[in-house]
């Protein structure tokens, strides 16, 4: 019934905007005066009339509804001038804007919104936008921008630590983030076992991460949407930018192929570590090798159409003594169509390719052997948005992707048979439709709904388990073998108690039909994707969450307390003693219920020479599995109690600029031995609870400086230095247990570190 109610106020709500009286429209795209790039988020706004406006889309376009009269419209954009326009409105217009960046824009830094009180007043919650910008003047290890890493110094955002791929969003799991590059979705979005993520910094135009309450548009993910748009090239003229470091380098080649109408853009990056690595006799027989390349073409082809082409290729390489063998990598595709129907309704149509693999090679003289792993995707995306008036937007659509999962096919080269988990296929599939509504002067609303399902198809073996999860009969047929229907409405809202102040709630239901199987106990090559079946069911969320945003000093300083409960189903984990080698893993896994919740707060300087944030996270995440922990609630894995981070940038002058990081978060929870005892000679390790232990407090300090060399007519540069860890704490990679050397009957643990004191240098230049 009550899924019924949400259905009719969702229908009446959209036939009365088509009953509005009729107004004119104002329409057209904001692009970049120096590069043609479309400018996302850019806003145009009714001056003296601050509640009138709308921000572009993701493509640059914008559409404003107004009576018939005389206006004066405002054009702006983070680091650029604003642009004013007279207009006379008795018939529909096209106007496009280009804007010019502006001369201070370096000491003008806006770290999050592209207008005043953006923040406070849009009705999305959770929502964290990244300045690209932001990221070349933070340090990092090893000197690489990295925009993901910024994004994990905010509240609720948590890293896997050192040395750790993947990061967690308000108590789930690394699987539930959805990351997307130019919707296509990145499985693994790592380099060099997590030091990197896949994004080359330079490639990339605008970055928005949802935590958990993200619009309709968005599924498949229970925690976090990371949307990452790359540039679509200069139209303009040709650039040309790179960078050379200590361990990697990289170039950015873009320009136009029609001047105005048509554009590429190539950039490519890669590591050398390798080569490092054999000038030291301990380490030649080892290698540590990445790369990664994005490519792009964009074509005006009318007024009303845009053709954009874009793929990515990354692969990582490790090898140990040419006995073990690593490498995984990321292949995507995705073809755009932008039409323009009329001034009111704009339509993006997407073709989607994502593949992700990886190989593990074993060649030990006693137990040779490799593993395959696979997950591969086509993607067909449409997406019409409705400009009916000055108060609403919609969002409307249809979503259809068909999966292919091998989990992991083992070959014994020395064996006559193979130990395979054949490939599975399944087809996801999704109707959206969601409106961004001004309900009054100081009231915002998002709904929406998605209707969602996932098919598990035929053509490889399935299997029923009884209740001991032993195999009792296969199930092998060409037809579906299940469809799971979903319903995932979605609400926030914003109230404004004045122009600087508000208060925003929302709720959220998310599904979730693929997972990513972990071992608490070791690494990543051991992890598994698989999609629901007949034995797994989609994890379900329910969040809710609350929030309070204030402004202070002319919009200087931002004030944010967010609190949120995620209440989740079909939570999946290893039973106790599971064998993560048999054929059948579903086998070894056993499903219950999880919650999360918590408190963030971000206090955050945005404007002027020196700028920064201070972000707190309090939060608590665990499960309840029947089965594990004596069928008690037991702290996941991610489950941290305290996140602090503190970053600082600060402008010294036109040449230099210096910055520094300091993060405190506490250790990790994790199932250590409870006790031993001998069998045969040997230790055997006794645990009871789960994840019953943590790890030590990880806590370090950056340091970073960037100076401006001399700039010339057609080339400029820059150096830029960092110090990751700079007061050498030791933070705990990993706890191992042994027999003490000189007491047998004695345990000690051992600590391994990966990093104390890392310096970095690079030198980054560009040609104009």
């Amino acid at each position: 019934m009550k899924y019924q109610i949400i259905i009719i106020i969702f229908i009446l709500s959209f036939t009365s905007t088509l009953l509005l009286a009729q107004k004119y429209t104002i329409s057209g795209y904001i692009t970049d005066n120096n590069t043609g790039e479309y400018l996302i988020g850019a806003v145009v706004r009714v001056k003296n009339s601050p509640d009138i406006g709308y921000g572009t889309n993701n493509y640059g376009f914008y559409s404003l509804s107004l009576a018939k009269g005389s206006y004066e419209l405002e054009f702006s954009y983070i680091g650029h001038l604003k642009e004013s326009v007279n207009i006379t409105l008795t018939a529909n217009q096209r106007i496009n804007v280009t804007l010019k960046e502006a001369p201070n824009k370096l000491q003008e830094i806006v770290i999050t919104s592209n207008n005043d009180n953006a923040n406070v007043r849009q009705s999305q919650m959770g929502l964290q936008k990244l300045n690209v910008e932001v990221a070349g003047k933070l340090p990092v290890i090893f000197g690489e921008k990295d925009i993901l890493k910024i994004l994990q110094l905010f509240p609720g955002i948590k890293s896997g630590g050192d040395g750790q791929s993947g990061f967690t969003v308000r108590g789930g799991t690394i699987d539930q983030n959805l990351i997307l590059l130019d919707d296509a979705p990145i499985y693994n979005a790592s380099h060099l076992l997590g030091f990197f993520s896949t994004f080359n910094s330079d490639a990339i135009k605008d970055v928005s991460l949802y935590k958990g309450t993200a619009p309709a548009q968005f599924g498949g993910r229970l925690s976090s949407v990371v949307d990452v748009k790359m540039n679509d090239g200069n139209n303009q003229n040709f650039d040309v930018k790179g960078g050379i470091g200590l361990i990697s380098s990289k170039i950015n080649i873009e320009g136009p192929i029609q001047k105005g109408k048509s554009s590429f853009l190539f950039s490519g990056r890669r590591t050398y570590v390798d080569a490092f690595l054999k000038l030291f006799d301990r380490f030649k027989n080892n290698s540590l090798s990445f790369y990664d390349l994005n490519a792009k073409l964009n074509f005006k082809t009318s007024d009303r159409d845009r053709l954009f082409i874009s793929g990515y290729l990354g692969r990582d390489a490790l090898e140990l003594n040419k006995r073990m063998g690593i490498n995984w990598g990321n292949k995507t595709g995705t073809v755009r169509w932008n039409h323009l129907f009329n001034s009111k309704l704009f339509s993006n149509s997407s073709l989607i390719y994502s593949d992700y693999d990886y190989k593990i090679d074993i060649e030990d003289p006693h137990n040779e052997f490799s593993i395959l792993s696979s997950i591969r995707d086509w993607n067909l995306k449409q997406t019409f948005q409705y400009f009916p008036d000055s108060k609403n937007e919609w969002k409307l659509g249809y979503n259809i992707i068909y999966h292919t999962i091998t989990p992991g096919l083992i070959n014994f080269p020395s064996a006559t048979t193979m130990s395979n988990e054949e490939p599975r296929n399944g087809m996801e599939s999704a109707i959206f439709a969601t409106n961004n509504w001004q309900a009054t002067n100081k009231l915002k609303i998002n709904y929406g709904i998605r209707f969602s399902s996932f098919m598990v198809l035929g053509g490889s073996d399935y299997y029923n388990l009884n209740a001991d999860k032993n195999v009792i009969d296969t199930i092998q047929q060409a037809g579906p073998i299940e469809n799971y229907l979903n319903i995932e409405p979605r609400l926030s809202l914003s109230y404004s108690i004045s122009e600087s102040c508000s208060f925003k709630m929302a709720y959220t239901r998310n599904t979730q039909n693929l997972h990513l199987i972990t071992n608490s106990v070791s690494g990543s090559p051991t992890d598994k994707w698989i999609m629901d079946s007949n034995n797994v069911k989609p994890e379900i969320s329910d969040q809710v969450s609350l929030g309070y945003f204030r402004n202070f000093d002319d919009n200087i300083y931002e004030f944010s307390v967010e609190s949120y409960y995620k209440s989740m189903q079909n939570q999946i984990d290893y039973k106790d003693n599971a064998d993560i080698q048999v054929p059948v893993i579903e086998t070894q896994l056993l499903y219950g219920k999880g919650r999360a919740y918590g408190l963030e707060v971000l206090l955050r300087k945005s404007k002027g020479k020196f700028t920064g944030w201070l972000g707190y996270s309090l939060s608590r995440s665990e499960k309840q599995i029947e089965g594990i922990n004596k069928n008690h609630w037991y702290p996941a894995r991610q489950d941290r109690t305290h996140d602090i981070s503190i970053v600082g940038m600060y402008e010294i002058s036109n040449r230099w600029n210096v910055s520094a990081i300091w993060v405190y978060r506490t250790g990790n929870a994790i199932s250590f031995p409870s006790g031993k005892y001998m069998l045969e000679g040997q230790t055997v390790w006794l645990y009871t609870e789960r994840n019953g232990y943590r790890m030590p407090a990880y806590h370090r300090l950056d340091l970073g400086a960037t100076y401006k060399l001399k700039e010339h007519k057609l080339f400029n540069s820059e150096l830029s230095f960092s110090l990751f860890n700079a007061y050498g704490r030791e933070n705990p990679y990993i706890i191992t247990f042994e027999r003490s050397g000189n007491d047998p009957n004695q345990t000690v643990a051992i600590q391994t570190s990966l990093f104390r004191w890392v310096p970095s240098i690079s030198w980054n230049f560009t040609l104009k």
